[in-house]
């Protein structure tokens, strides 16, 4: 019988990896400096741990379930209450939620079964000696920084403030940067993709050309048992009102989608229809942009899907803005009716500054001097995708000419286009289609290894937490 976990689905295209190596994930993020108070989880040996199984979790004096009581025991690694706590608070933390008990009620049977998978990829991490060096995990964290314009150590400071361990947010990143590790040894030789295979792929666009492509992110659900799906619907309705309330998509994905497309926000990229579930295509059609979907029943669970944009496949001309920017902070928030006398010298420099650049190299060294409060290179845009108030600033920019300061609520920004070019987003290059091969393969890996892990692990689960 086929396991009911499994998620059978046409092969889609995924974005790239990062350069180096390691997909990025969205997790809120800290400092570099904090990653030597990193710790592998405790590994305790099967029988030390099945000794305390006949000894229930006393409760505290006020009623409560202490945090040190077990919620599961996986290949005897133990799980505990105060482990899945501290998960649901940096998820509250990282998406700016208020973690009421309700919520946390809600949130808890997934965070176990997310806690338990976890555990067994690390495990199984273990078993291959491989080792995140605390350099790679720090890569990752200033990516999510350059791509999320946070300011730096941020996250650092409110985790010690609401009391969450640094090890909790760590350990997360850890592990999905091992996994990937994991993937390619999995997949061998698989895990390199030929001249011949890059065509095919192409005379199969060719072929969808005129036809609708979506670009979507998700968050996939799995459930257990398909007769018996009610915790997942319950969970799933949750997640939907919290993104609906503000809760950045991003962020949710990667805590909580069991997709490989979780490393990378829910983004799934551009797809076409027949790359997705026929239920999401249902969808995908009627669904305004930036909308959040209702709970999408498909093979092995539920999908939650946005939409931020359609286009016709091979046809997607625009414009390509390659961009620096100098950062003027503000120590205090700005009142626009009484700005402070560092608030007057930051705007003047600012004027100065956008007077006398004349390059983007001189945009970098400003941002520079300037603490580098926000990434200097954003990255290459898409004119017609940045909101209309910027598009106004850039169309008619010339390259190598400074804008006027853009003041906002905590610093003044300078910009300047360094190149601009006209393009058909919708072709594709052989190097972006070779890593849609890529990303396909590792998420059909990553599916059947987990199903093999489970299938052969010994997980006792005491409580949902």
């Amino acid at each position: 019988m086929a396991d009911p976990t499994t998620r059978e689905r046409p092969n889609r295209m995924r974005r790239r990896l990062s350069p180096t190596g390691f997909p990025s994930t969205l997790l809120a993020r800290i400092a570099a400096a904090g990653l030597a108070a990193w710790t592998a989880g405790a590994i305790v040996p099967a029988d030390a741990a099945h000794a305390l199984a006949p000894k229930p979790a006393a409760e505290a004096s006020d009623g409560s379930i202490p945090q040190d009581s077990i919620v599961a025991v996986i290949n005897g690694t133990v799980l505990t209450r105060r482990d899945v706590d501290n998960r649901g608070r940096l998820f509250a933390l990282s998406a700016g939620l208020n973690l009421t008990d309700d919520l946390m009620a809600r949130l808890r049977p997934q965070i176990v079964r997310q806690l338990i998978d976890e555990r067994l990829r690390q495990q199984e991490m273990l078993s291959r000696h491989i080792n995140v060096p605390p350099e790679q995990i720090a890569a990752s964290i200033a990516d999510i920084e350059r791509r999320n314009n946070m300011p730096h150590n941020a996250l650092r400071d409110h985790l010690a403030a609401d009391g969450i361990s640094l090890t909790t947010m760590i350990d997360q990143i850890r592990v999905q940067l091992g996994w990937t590790q994991v993937l390619r040894e999995e997949m061998g030789s698989r895990g390199r993709t030929t001249a011949a295979e890059i065509a095919q792929r192409e005379e199969a666009l060719r072929h969808e050309d005129g036809k609708s492509q979506y670009l979507m992110s998700e968050i996939f659900i799995p459930v257990d048992d398909a007769r018996h799906s009610e915790d997942e619907l319950k969970f799933t309705q949750t997640i939907i009102q919290e993104l609906r309330n503000g809760a950045p998509f991003p962020i949710v994905a990667a805590q909580f989608s069991q997709s490989q497309t979780a490393l990378e926000g829910g983004m799934m990229g551009w797809v076409q229809e027949d790359s997705l579930d026929p239920e999401v295509v249902a969808v995908a059609r009627a669904m305004p942009e930036g909308a959040i979907s209702n709970p999408i029943r498909v093979a092995g669970g539920y999908v939650i899907a946005t939409l931020n944009g359609r286009r016709v496949i091979g046809h997607q001309m625009g414009t390509l803005l390659t961009l620096r920017q100098a950062y003027l902070p503000f120590t205090t928030p700005l009142n626009p009716q009484a700005p402070s006398e560092q608030q007057r010298a930051m705007l003047q420099q600012a004027q100065q500054l956008a007077a006398s650049a004349h390059s983007c190299a001189d945009l970098e060294a400003a941002n520079h001097r300037y603490g580098d409060k926000r990434p200097a290179n954003p990255g290459e845009l898409q004119l017609e995708r940045i909101n209309p108030q910027m598009q106004q600033i850039l169309a008619n920019l010339p390259p190598g000419q400074a804008s006027h300061p853009l003041v906002s609520g905590d610093g003044i920004a300078v910009l300047m286009v360094c190149a601009r070019q006209q393009k058909n987003f919708a072709q594709q290059t052989p190097s972006e289609i070779a890593d849609q091969l890529m990303n396909e393969r590792v998420e059909q890996t990553s599916r059947q290894l987990n199903r093999d892990l489970r299938r052969r692990a010994v997980i006792d689960i005491r409580s949902k937490g």
